[in-house]
């Protein structure tokens, strides 16, 4: 039987008997779990926090702001988990059996069962210990990204692309919001047991600090570009050889705009647009001894956005891969992708600690500790590979990133001349994060 009619004909059979078809997929994958506990679950809603939001418990870090940050993470961890576990459930049976999608729902599930069974955290010791669970939790889920990326290259002929590239969106997007909230969470902790730390003091946040947590407040979109720039150039380098002569970088506009951000988040889609523009202008030259035209980079601010805008000549996007720009799951590389996907799970093990090549000590503002959150997470395996590893899902990714705070990424190419990027970030931090709030088949 064709694969697009036997897909039909179960897509039909789950609208006649979803209850069925749900069951069957948590038993196939473990028999064990209680479908009555998910579906309890379920029934709660995600409750969408702002980055002013993730600030106000660290600015005045009392132990009862530390315990109410840990009480809402206890929540909402198990909460977004099942939402998306009952997602993962109303999949084909046969895409979610695929060994990369049963392995993300695996680890969800394992994830779920641990953080559901955590009783009310009502002291410093036993937060200390629902850390403990949260980073290892965090460790255990370094794999999701590509394993998720790979289940769906080899189920792109399962599902219907829009279908596929919908539930890619939210899953990301819910895994995005469960690291901001732990690693935030985690970092509170940090600062409350560091010995810098006096509870009784008005504000832990001074006029100088950098950070509150992960919430960098003085985020300044010049130096990010700057610093993407060095990086991204760096490993091209690598890549190209040293007789390659790259692209300079122009950066013009507003470049004293500041705005609070996740800093990893505005590096990876930065760096990944950069990480483009490089490779489209090196490896559309016609002589290699050419001088390349410059990458420009305009920054405006208004009163609610900063917008970054990337310019390049690199030639364009043909107009035919732009339909599949921002599909996880169709393209005309999706084979090459599916091979250098194997080789991520490794690197998100081992390079999370990445630092930059010049983490010498200054006299800037910003603590070697602040230098360090700047490279730190699960980002770090994907912005440090080598330009020529094309994984596929550089741009769809950096669009979920951009979103999730309530921004945009836009593309408008010329094919035969180049690129513009226009990424547009919210300035005032009071927008929720962007995610679903219910399982699909439960919205209402």
């Amino acid at each position: 039987m064709p694969r697009s009619r036997s897909w039909a004909l179960e897509k039909a059979a789950w609208s006649t008997r979803p209850h069925l078809f749900r069951r069957l997929i948590a038993s196939a994958t473990a028999p064990w779990r209680p479908a009555a506990v998910l579906d309890e679950w379920v029934q709660k809603e995600a409750r969408p926090i702002s980055l002013r939001q993730l600030t106000f418990f660290g600015r005045t870090l009392t132990e009862n702001r530390l315990l109410s940050s840990a009480n809402y993470v206890r929540m909402e961890l198990p909460t977004r988990l099942a939402h998306r576990l009952r997602d993962m459930q109303t999949l084909p049976f046969v895409v979610v059996t695929n060994p990369h999608m049963s392995h993300v729902y695996d680890l969800y599930y394992k994830a779920f069962e641990t953080l559901r069974r955590i009783r009310e955290i009502k002291s410093v010791e036993d937060n200390e210990q629902y850390c403990k669970v949260v980073s290892e939790t965090l460790q255990e889920h370094l794999t999701v990204i590509p394993r998720l990326a790979m289940g769906v290259l080899e189920c792109q002929d399962l599902m219907r692309p829009e279908e596929m590239d919908k539930f890619m969106n939210t899953l990301l997007r819910s895994r995005i919001s469960r690291r901001v909230i732990a690693e935030q969470h985690l970092a509170l902790t940090e600062t409350f047991n560091s010995p810098w730390h006096f509870p009784n003091a008005k504000s832990q946040v001074g006029a100088n600090s950098e950070f509150v947590g992960e919430v960098f407040l003085r985020c300044n979109a010049r130096e990010v570009v700057e610093a993407c720039w060095n990086q991204a150039s760096t490993l091209a380098k690598e890549a190209y050889g040293s007789s390659c002569i790259l692209p300079d970088i122009t950066i013009e506009g507003h470049l004293d705009a500041t705005f609070p951000y996740i800093l990893s988040h505005l590096q990876y889609v930065i760096g990944e647009l950069l990480r483009n523009s490089i490779q489209a202008v090196v490896e559309g030259r016609s002589a290699l001894n050419d001088s390349p035209p410059p990458i420009e980079v305009l920054i405006c601010e208004a009163p609610q956005h900063v917008i970054i805008r990337i310019s390049d000549q690199g030639g364009g996007i043909p107009n035919e891969v732009m339909p599949e720009l921002w599909s996880f799951s169709k393209g005309p590389r999706s084979q090459t992708h599916l091979r250098n996907l194997s080789q991520v799970p490794k690197m998100a093990a081992t390079m999370q600690e990445l630092k930059p090549p010049n983490c010498s000590s200054d006299n800037s503002s910003t603590s070697n500790r602040d230098k360090k959150r700047s490279y730190d997470g699960s980002l770090g395996s994907l912005t440090s590979r080598p330009p020529n590893l094309r994984l596929g899902m550089g741009l769809p990714m950096s669009r979920v990133y951009a979103e999730y705070w309530a921004g945009l990424l836009e593309m408008h190419s010329l094919e035969g001349y180049g690129v513009d990027a226009f990424l547009q970030i919210s300035k005032l931090g009071n927008k929720n994060e962007q995610l679903s709030t219910r399982a699909s088949m439960d919205a209402v």
